[in-house]
């Protein structure tokens, strides 16, 4: 793409079960514009598109819920049992899902937002991002509230940690870090310090953010 002027672009990522969502919905209730990679990607799997036609034929119809929408523990379990059906995967669904961020972000009028990615630091995709900011927690309670969120077993959330960057390194590519190891009256703070912060560089690099 050309390069333009854009907002200025925090990158917002974790690991599973850190509480990315909650974090992203407590700058969204100040009015912070927030662009959430997994809902894109869920929309790309909606019943009747062709992704999921092409996931139903490539993995088999089983799936598939009773209402059509895509059996997403099955298929993650699938996953991570088989590295090489996830690159098929991300094959198909990358590429639409990163077009519709930049296109998101090109029509925003806001001067910052938030894009939430999980594996923002894995995928090397988004090292045009602007901040990154990480949600952590130790790793210990990070598997007890993704297993207690998705139902998953144990085995299959570890799986999915050992897939992810390990904490030390993510928190080495932060350029910052909300602790969210406490309850969750203890992130207001964090995050109006954060807008603060925030605003005060997407005014001092306005007109000059590139593409992407």
């Amino acid at each position: 793409m050309a390069a333009h002027s854009r907002p200025f672009v925090v990158g917002l990522t974790g690991g599973i079960g850190s509480g990315k969502s909650t974090v992203a919905d407590a700058f969204a209730a100040h009015g912070i514009e927030v662009i959430d990679a997994d809902a894109i990607s869920r929309a790309q799997v909606a019943p009747g598109s062709p992704a999921l036609a092409a996931i139903a034929s490539h993995f088999g119809h089983e799936y598939l819920l009773p209402d059509g929408n895509l059996n997403r523990r099955l298929l993650r379990e699938r996953l991570f049992a088989a590295p090489a059906e996830r690159l098929w995967l991300e094959a198909l669904l990358h590429p639409p899902i990163r077009e519709q961020i930049h296109a998101t972000i090109a029509a925003s009028t806001a001067p910052w937002l938030l894009l939430m990615v999980p594996l923002l630091l894995e995928s090397g995709a988004y090292a045009w991002v602007d901040r990154v900011l990480v949600v952590d927690l130790p790793e210990a309670l990070q598997l007890t509230r993704a297993s207690q969120r998705d139902g998953s077993d144990a085995a299959t959330i570890q799986a999915i940690m050992a897939s992810q960057l390990p904490r030390t390194t993510r928190l080495a590519k932060a350029d910052d870090v909300i602790d969210n190891s406490g309850l969750p009256e203890a992130l207001a703070p964090q995050v109006e310090q954060l807008m603060a912060l925030y605003e005060k560089l997407a005014t001092e690099s306005l007109g000059s953010n590139p593409g992407f």
